[in-house]
């Protein structure tokens, strides 16, 4: 399927793919967990949510999602099968995004320049909440009062750092996850602004493009330290898009209609198109 039904109301925010194939929606309305076949585009609400935002997800391979929690300044993990809560993690801000790596999950916070930490132990268990790290952010990434700051976040193409985007000065850094240095990413004079959720595959970073209703394709350099902006891709059927994934030949992007009323009665899609490569 190449447009996905959200439930009315639903108000997506992001998503993630895993395996199945299934897609899984975070709500802002309410927090729920929504998961859609990929096949045939029905679906269904897997995990009710607390009464506050779901941000950013992310499902790794045991098939657990990592939520953040938005302006509720928390994180969750629940099971994907089965929508049961796994663990929960009060933190601190607007945590807006996760990524994933071998050793640990990584929370964008937009209004307190750190990184979440979630250590992981060496069979992929879950930390206590008392040992959740907070790692500052410095070096080149400036957080400004206005707007969100740092965003979408994912790996570097050879998964020794962070990249992190910031939305409204356009800005990619480099992150250093010992340090917390944020080193700008040098993009030949172009910049990512209204930039939100990101997805990276092998050398190729997507990056959903909000308000200007486009996806940035952008080729990086092994250590994700420069980049160039191949094209920006667009779509009639794109709305807001606020964040992305890949699945086979396809770039699914949730249409988050952020210039759009939110209603109960309000209308919402995942879409996709071909997965651009150059």
């Amino acid at each position: 399927m190449t447009t996905i039904a959200l439930p009315d109301g639903f108000r997506p925010e992001s998503m993630t793919i895993g395996p199945g194939p299934f897609a899984y929606y975070g709500s802002l309305a309410d927090g729920s967990i929504y998961r859609a076949d990929l096949i045939t585009g029905e679906g269904k609400t897997i995990h009710q949510g607390p009464g506050t935002a779901s941000a950013g997800v992310k499902i790794d391979r045991r098939g657990r999602l990592f939520i953040a929690g938005g302006f509720a300044g928390d994180a969750h993990v629940i099971h994907a099968a089965s929508g049961a809560t796994l663990a929960s993690y009060p933190l601190a801000g607007l945590v807006n995004d996760f990524a994933l790596t071998p050793t640990a999950a990584w929370a964008t916070d937009s209004v307190i320049p750190v990184l979440w930490k979630l250590p992981l132990g060496g069979n992929g268990e879950l930390p206590e909440p008392e040992q959740v790290e907070r790692l500052e952010l410095t070096g080149d990434i400036q957080y400004r009062e206005e707007g969100f700051n740092a965003n979408g976040i994912c790996r570097t193409p050879d998964g020794t750092a962070l990249l992190v985007n910031q939305s409204n000065t356009g800005g990619l850094f480099h992150v250093d996850t010992t340090t917390g240095r944020a080193t700008s990413v040098d993009l030949g004079g172009d910049d990512l602004a209204d930039c939100d959720g990101m997805v990276l595959d092998g050398d190729l970073l997507y990056v959903a493009m909000g308000v200007r209703n486009e996806v940035a394709l952008v080729r990086l350099n092994h250590e994700g330290t420069v980049g160039k902006v191949l094209r920006r891709v667009s779509d009639p059927r794109f709305d807001i898009p606020s964040s992305l994934a890949l699945h086979e030949d396809l770039l699914y992007v949730i249409n988050g209609r952020f210039t759009t009323e939110a209603t109960p009665e309000t209308t919402y899609t995942s879409v996709a198109v071909p997965r651009p490569t150059h």
